[in-house]
C-alpha cells in the first residue's frame, strides 16, 4: 500500500515531464528489488525450491538456481524467477506498473 502511494504519488509529480525510459528503468529495477525481497522471505532453500515448483518452474532450474552461489542481484535478475514471478503475478498481488500510470496521467505542454 505505502510502496504503491510513493509510485503513484511520484509520478503525478513528474508527469508534466518527458521521461517515459527513465521511468521504464526505474520500473526494471523496483521489480527486481521486490523479486529480490520475495526471494529473501523464502529463507530455507527447500522452501525455496518448493516455491519455484509451486510457481511453475521444473525442479532442475528451481534447484539450480536455490544452490546458486551468486549474489541475490544475480537471482532477482534471473530468468527463472523472473518467470516465476512475472509482472502479471506482481500486479495480481497489487504492486502498480510506474510506467502504466505515467503513460496514463502524463500531459503534454
Amino acid at each position: 500500500m505505502k510502496l504503491k502511494q510513493v509510485i503513484f504519488g511520484w509520478v503525478n509529480y513528474f508527469r508534466i515531464s518527458s521521461m517515459k525510459e527513465a521511468i521504464k528503468r526505474i520500473d526494471m529495477k523496483l521489480r527486481s528489488r521486490i523479486r529480490v525481497i520475495i526471494w529473501k522471505q523464502w529463507k530455507i532453500t527447500r522452501k525455496q525450491i518448493k516455491s519455484l515448483i509451486q510457481l511453475g518452474i521444473p525442479e532442475e532450474e528451481a534447484k539450480g538456481l536455490t544452490f546458486c552461489r551468486k549474489g541475490f542481484r544475480y537471482i532477482g535478475l534471473s530468468k527463472v524467477v523472473q518467470r516465476a514471478i512475472s509482472n502479471k503475478r506482481l500486479k495480481q498481488r497489487g504492486l502498480p506498473s510506474a510506467l502504466e500510470h505515467y503513460l496514463k496521467v502524463h500531459t503534454v505542454i
